[in-house]
């Protein structure tokens, strides 16, 4: 029996992979400990948190913030509005990406090169806000769910990257094989490119979605009505410009909203609106990393 000798890494290496784990470390340590704080914070006592008693662990376990919070209809309602705008808006996106980035993945369509140049256009030069603002205006869209979806229906990048993928990941000879057995195009897109690049989808379905979910400055310019705003927009207002729901604070004592309640509900607030991303990610993360070095590839 053959023995092998494992081969001993020289000691200047041992000591350079030991400084980039101490490296990375740090950074994880210094990207975590304020999310930590955030969740202990809004698990605490606003007393607690007012004399700075919370470092790392919650401080006389409190779920106050988040029964306030979910008494909240306003929060409520944005809660309601941001998944509505977020799946069909995600879907709307997806739709419009794969539809527009496979034709110009095909080499014989013609004039792909030419709509590449426009669209790559786009990324340099944009009509500006006011156009933009006017255009929603003249199409009766403002004050609609509509006016959070059209105006960006697909992002170029993605098509690029989409682009980019079926090109490199899809043989040309599934195509030629689809077409003798008298596949059509739609169905040769469907039953075969889609579910060999569920990679790219997923990447695509994350980088939307978040969009989608963490988007405010266009509810800003184009909703008035209250009951469309969805969640961003209410946090906003609610983080930023301290216009606290009434709502919120109805079951709480003045004493305790003077020892800080608010600043607790702030923190709790920030935990509700990150959690359904968070949750979300574990189930891409597997296609996460290849579908974006497969779509990153020139071809």
């Amino acid at each position: 029996m053959i023995e092998t000798k494992k081969i001993k890494e020289p000691f200047g290496d041992r000591m350079f992979l030991l400084g980039i784990y101490i490296f990375l470390t740090l950074l994880m340590l210094a990207v975590m400990y304020p999310l930590l704080y955030i969740i202990s914070s809004s698990f605490s006592s606003p007393r607690a948190v007012v004399s700075g008693q919370v470092w790392l662990l919650p401080v006389e376990f409190s779920l106050k913030a988040y029964k306030s919070i979910f008494n909240s209809s306003q929060l409520m309602y944005g809660y309601y509005n941001t998944i509505i705008y977020t799946v069909f808006g995600t879907l709307i996106n997806l739709v419009f990406t794969v539809l527009l980035a496979y034709p110009l993945a095909v080499k014989s369509f013609y004039g792909r090169n030419f709509v590449m140049i426009l669209m790559m256009i786009t990324m340099f030069f944009s009509g500006g806000l006011i156009p933009t603002y006017l255009l929603v205006k003249d199409l009766e869209m403002l004050d609609t769910r509509w006016a959070m979806w059209l105006p960006g229906a697909f992002s170029v990048f993605q098509v690029i990257v989409a682009r980019t993928f079926f090109q490199s990941s899809i043989p040309h000879e599934l195509s030629e094989a689809a077409q003798i057995d008298g596949c059509r195009d739609i169905r040769y897109l469907v039953s075969i490119v889609l579910p060999l690049s569920k990679p790219i989808l997923a990447v695509m379905t994350l980088m939307y979605a978040v969009g989608h979910w963490n988007a405010y400055f266009d509810a800003l310019i184009y909703l008035r009505s209250e009951n469309l705003f969805p969640l961003q927009y209410v946090l906003r207002n609610l983080l930023i410009l301290n216009a606290s729901d009434p709502e919120m604070l109805a079951n709480t004592a003045q004493q305790a909203r003077v020892q800080g309640f608010e600043q607790v509900l702030k923190y709790a607030l920030i935990v509700v609106a990150s959690v359904p991303v968070l949750i979300m990610y574990p189930f891409v993360q597997k296609h996460f990393v290849k579908g974006v070095m497969i779509g990153s590839l020139k071809g």
